[in-house]
């Protein structure tokens, strides 16, 4: 079939390089290749069981028919005790809506608020899909650089050098994917005093990787007063709870937000599954022991990966504060080969690695940091030993 019967919007739509780099080592597995897997953002625990036994009585009680579309008003209670407790914010469960993931609270935001031609502010580095969700939605992404030697987190006056008024949004992300970045409460209240002077732009705030910290309490920019009514929280249950596959993402917003997103909702997916949501509200308010038990091996993880790749000389690495990466800014290997290959780019780099040391990693370029590579640590102790180990070797084979 000619491609001539697809959309222009979805030609234009650039493909995850994660996703291809995580299938490329598939590949490499599938014949027979000992590939280690750096490349997805999933914790590799198991969901814990209380989470899961909560989801087994749902299905024995037969909870299988259609949800309501915003999310089940106990997970929205749930949710809402949740961001009282833990962050200070005071929403009403009709504020929340529950999706099928962050991503897919993030795109339905997106949708609902930004109009043709109107600019949605990033910082880079980036997640791989803020740029694509911006541009679907007919927004034009304007991109502000910061790197290795700020910790990859832009300036108050960077900030303000950005904002113009067809300014709609910023599109905030901390602790970052793919950095580990995480703003300080002083750096953030620098850059809510810019944006208290521009109350055309809304924030919307990915804080997805809010329970994986290493550097003291949560803060987000909901939580300075004069920037709530104009932010939109985006979190949810796949990484601090290790419950990746089962999709469950929420917003807190603005009650004129909230209502757009669950009318966008209403007509393209509906509820999200009634057993995930189930078992998130038990995710919500049990236990939270498990959450610092994995945030601690996170937290020893990265301290196993900065030991090893201290000695690799080239690596120019800022130590994460969060999440469950290393981004390390590889360009002096730029230029650089073993006789059969030479390394102009971050993504020749990740293809080295993979050929060369069988380690997938995923190229800066597809984080607006062509200079870095990012690696995931979340991989058990002796993977990511052998792992960076081989990296180390192969690197050195540069010349």
């Amino acid at each position: 079939m000619s491609t001539d019967v697809i959309s222009n919007r979805i030609k234009s739509l650039s493909e995850s390089q994660t996703i291809q780099m995580n299938q490329k080592s598939r590949e490499l597995q599938e014949s027979g290749v000992d590939v280690i897997n750096l490349t997805l953002g999933e914790p590799d625990f198991n969901t814990p069981e209380h989470i899961k036994n909560a989801a087994i009585q749902a299905i024995n009680d037969n909870l299988s028919h259609y949800p309501p579309v915003a999310g089940f008003p106990k997970l929205k209670q749930a949710i809402a005790e949740k961001l009282d407790k833990d962050n200070g914010l005071k929403y009403a469960p009709d504020q929340i809506v529950v999706s099928a993931g962050a991503k897919h609270s993030l795109a339905n935001v997106l949708q609902c608020v930004v109009n043709a031609g109107d600019e949605v502010i990033i910082p880079a580095p980036y997640w791989v899909s803020y740029i694509e969700l911006v541009k679907l939605a007919e927004g034009k992404p304007v991109i502000v650089e910061a790197g290795v030697d700020t910790k990859f987190k832009i300036t108050a006056q960077q900030l303000k050098d950005s904002i113009t008024p067809q300014t709609k949004a910023i599109l905030f992300n901390s602790p970052s994917n793919p950095t580990g970045s995480v703003y300080s409460y002083e750096e953030l209240k620098a850059l809510a005093e810019v944006l208290d002077k521009h109350p055309h732009v809304y924030i919307i705030s990915d804080e997805i990787y809010e329970k994986i910290n290493f550097v003291g309490k949560h803060v987000g920019l909901a939580e300075f007063d004069s920037l709530k009514e104009r932010t939109i929280v985006i979190n949810g249950a796949s990484k601090g709870y290790a419950m990746t596959g089962w999709r469950i993402g929420y917003i807190a917003a603005p009650l004129a937000i909230a209502k757009a997103v669950t009318k966008l909702q209403g007509q393209f997916t509906s509820g999200v599954c009634a057993i995930a949501q189930a078992a998130s509200i038990q995710a919500f308010v049990g236990d939270q022991e498990c959450v610092e038990d994995m945030r601690l091996a996170f937290n020893k993880r990265r301290d196993l990966v900065l030991d090893i790749v201290k000695d690799i000389d080239g690596f120019k690495v800022a130590v994460p504060d969060g999440a469950f990466y290393i981004f390390p800014d590889i360009s002096a290997y730029f230029g650089k080969g073993d006789g059969e290959v030479t390394i102009n780019s971050s993504m020749d780099m990740s293809m080295y690695l993979l050929e060369k040391a069988h380690v997938a990693s995923v190229p800066g370029s597809a984080f607006g940091s062509e200079n870095c590579v990012r690696f995931s640590y979340a991989a058990a102790d002796e993977l990511l030993v052998k792992a960076f180990n081989r990296v180390k070797d192969a690197l050195a084979r540069l010349q």
